[in-house]
């Protein structure tokens, strides 16, 4: 009896196990039917080195005062550098920079070579020709799962002339 209570835990436990990975599998689905901006953040550590990731987990916050967030993985190599950053600028990339954009969320690639880059007062490296750009300065890190919210208030916005990209089922797409 004891046996079969055993097995009959252990093939719940499997299901269960089953279940969530297909749950993960449905969910990160579904988020891909959920059209978003394309953003590259940007940053520099205490060394003088530059950081960047692509985000689609970009909103405005609030407007007074302006605050914008953006979520990082706590996994990502620019995880430290983003944690203790008291700038960092978010752009908001057109679809000329999708490139861009795949360069910054790939790991290990030497992700600002090949653009002519420039920084700001912070040293905070800044996108030329983006959509959109916001110039922050870290207001708040908050943990969220598997990722940190990093919320900034916004010191300097930027248009460009372009309009800006959108990710739609795993690709990216022009509104204009």
């Amino acid at each position: 009896m004891q046996a079969l209570a055993q097995a009959e835990a252990s093939t719940e436990a499997s299901t269960e196990a089953s279940t969530e990975v297909e749950q993960n599998a449905l969910f990160r689905d579904a988020m891909s039917q959920f059209p978003s901006g394309v953003t590259i953040v940007t940053t520099i550590d205490s060394n003088g080195t530059w950081w960047g990731f692509t985000a689609s987990s970009f909103c405005s916050l609030s407007l007074d005062p302006r605050l914008v967030l953006a979520c990082l993985a706590t996994t990502a190599n620019c995880y430290d550098a983003f944690a203790r950053a008291t700038h960092w600028a978010i752009h908001i990339i057109h679809t000329d920079q999708t490139d861009v954009a795949m360069k910054f969320a790939s790991k290990g690639a030497d992700k600002f070579d090949g653009l002519a880059w420039e920084s700001n007062g912070h040293g905070v490296p800044l996108l030329p020709d983006a959509a959109v750009t916001l110039e922050c300065e870290a207001e708040n890190v908050y943990p969220g799962g598997d990722h940190v919210i990093l919320v900034g208030r916004v010191t300097q916005t930027v248009l460009g002339e372009k309009s800006a990209a959108v990710y739609f089922r795993r690709g990216f797409h022009s509104l204009g």
